[in-house]
């Protein structure tokens, strides 16, 4: 991946720390930890999230949707480009299909989500030049971090001592 003047591994690094903290949230409530940012070019966070799926009895609760429809009310529009989402998870198809519409630029995400996952694991959505709009893609940022974070809720949520 290439990083422009305002695009760093230490940015990267940054904004996936914060989508972390989302995600512990989250899962302080009874969610599923996962956590969202979205930022403008000048690195300003326009929305963050965690999932509420659980807590607000919305199957389309996920933290990336959270994320760009709180979004698209701070920028007063439903377009999100020049933007970049960052998630602790690959998001899935629902997730992906949305950040597609919404002309998010760039996605970077933490863990990879073999079963679920959209973007690299199971389908390649915002980048196999079959839709019209195509996502610049990052992952494997903080991934031990965050693919820790959901093995010990699921593991405990499971009861399972860990």
């Amino acid at each position: 991946m290439k990083y422009t003047q305002k695009e760093s591994a230490e940015t990267d690094l940054h904004f996936m720390r914060l989508a972390l903290q989302e995600a512990r949230k989250a899962g302080k409530l009874g969610e599923v930890p996962v956590g969202a940012v979205i930022v403008d070019e000048q690195g300003t966070v326009l929305a963050s999230s965690g999932n509420r799926s659980i807590v607000d009895r919305n199957p389309s609760g996920h933290a990336e949707i959270e994320a760009l429809q709180a979004a698209g009310q701070t920028l007063e529009n439903y377009r999100l480009p020049n933007t970049t989402l960052y998630v602790t998870i690959e998001p899935c198809v629902m997730c992906a299909g949305a950040i597609v519409h919404a002309r998010i630029r760039r996605l970077v995400f933490g863990a990879l989500d073999s079963k679920a996952g959209a973007v690299v694991s199971r389908y390649r959505i915002g980048r196999d030049g079959k839709l019209n709009h195509q996502l610049e893609i990052e992952g494997g940022v903080l991934a031990a971090e965050c693919g820790e974070l959901l093995t010990s809720f699921f593991k405990k949520k499971r009861g399972r001592i860990l």
